[in-house]
């Protein structure tokens, strides 16, 4: 059924063979025209004048055991947005071929499908911002290849049910995409663990919330290894450089770095919670699974400026359902409370 799936042309399209795909061991390597006399500058140790393992086999590996998966069932990508892009460019034909976006939601999903002359329809969540199954289906067509779903959801902060997105996967031919930028706080197991079972549902993760390492641009898919071996071929021959992948690798070995992080991050966010909805600027807190908070003000504009007047930018919110909401990351506990003592001073 995922052969079906795939563009036509690149169902046998063959991949540049990059020369550091014949081998990523070696003593002496005369195969690339790269410097063999060594890089001006280092990082830890790695050899820059030489390009990276094309197909990242440890930091797959490494990602694979974390999430409970094998490792061709793993595709890293520079962040989640180039593993979305390629989802569109293996799976849409421009023009023809359409796309489910469940909205309010991450803004890329509608910019990647319009960078690739694809048409997205936008579904609405329901009141509490979760899955309408039967709506959602009602809106696919006959060339309808992926629906996109964020759980927790960006900007609402909420978990998506997941027998709603399971349900998804059952009723649909195309491909289910679940991404799980925030999952890591949330009090919920990944559906990472679904993908074996689940042939059309794709996983996307980062490093860049949780993890802290956002600077390195490092996402991750995890999906039915022949989709996998798709996007292995279409990608750009080094799309993950060494420096990445080893730091990557470094942060991913610390024990309990995440587990630290994230027990700090959820205690400030029901901290913050608390203390914004005794604020009279604030109207409504909306619950949250995820690193951020989306509130209801009195008044956003008022609220914004007062909070860029000290310094502190926070995201606004332009969707009508959100009307008057701003986007909150939570910070340190110092920036958290500059934060709520600025509020504090604003006009209901």
């Amino acid at each position: 059924m995922l052969e079906e799936l795939i563009r036509p042309h690149l169902r046998n399209f063959q991949p540049y063979v990059s020369a550091r795909s014949e081998t990523v061991e070696a003593r002496i390597f005369l195969d690339a025209n790269e410097l063999s006399a060594g890089s001006p500058i280092s990082f830890d140790g790695l050899a820059l004048n030489r390009y990276p393992d094309p197909n990242q086999l440890r930091l797959r590996t490494k990602l694979a055991t974390l999430a409970g998966v094998s490792a061709d069932s793993v595709f890293v990508g520079v962040g989640s947005d180039e593993i979305i892009d390629l989802l569109f460019r293996l799976l849409c034909e421009p023009s023809i071929d359409s796309a489910v976006i469940l909205e309010p939601t991450y803004g890329v999903y509608r910019v990647a499908a319009e960078l690739n002359g694809v048409e997205a329809a936008g579904v609405e969540l329901d009141d509490d911002f979760q899955i309408d199954v039967e709506k959602t289906l009602r809106a696919i067509r006959n060339r309808t290849k992926l629906i996109f779903c964020c759980s927790p959801n960006n900007p609402t902060g909420n978990l998506l049910r997941r027998e709603d997105i399971l349900a998804l996967c059952r009723s649909f031919n195309g491909i289910v995409v679940a991404d799980e930028a925030y999952v890591e706080f949330a009090d919920a197991a990944s559906l990472a663990g679904d993908v074996a079972s689940t042939n059309n549902l794709v996983v996307l993760r980062t490093l860049s919330k949780a993890w802290g390492l956002a600077g390195i641009r490092l996402g991750y898919s995890i999906a039915n290894p022949v989709l996998v071996e798709y996007l292995l071929r279409i990608k750009s021959p080094y799309n993950i450089s060494a420096v990445a992948s080893s730091l990557a690798l470094t942060t991913l070995e610390i024990p309990g770095a995440v587990q630290t992080t994230v027990r700090e991050v959820i205690g400030e966010r029901e901290r913050i919670a608390r203390e914004l909805n005794e604020l009279p600027v604030v109207r409504q807190v909306f619950p949250s699974d995820a690193n951020f908070l989306l509130a209801r003000f009195t008044d956003s504009r008022r609220a914004f400026s007062a909070l860029l007047a000290r310094g502190i930018v926070v995201r606004r919110r332009g969707e009508p359902r959100l009307r008057d909401c701003l986007r909150i990351t939570v910070g340190t506990a110092e920036e958290n409370q500059l934060l709520l003592n600025t509020l504090s001073e604003v006009e209901a």
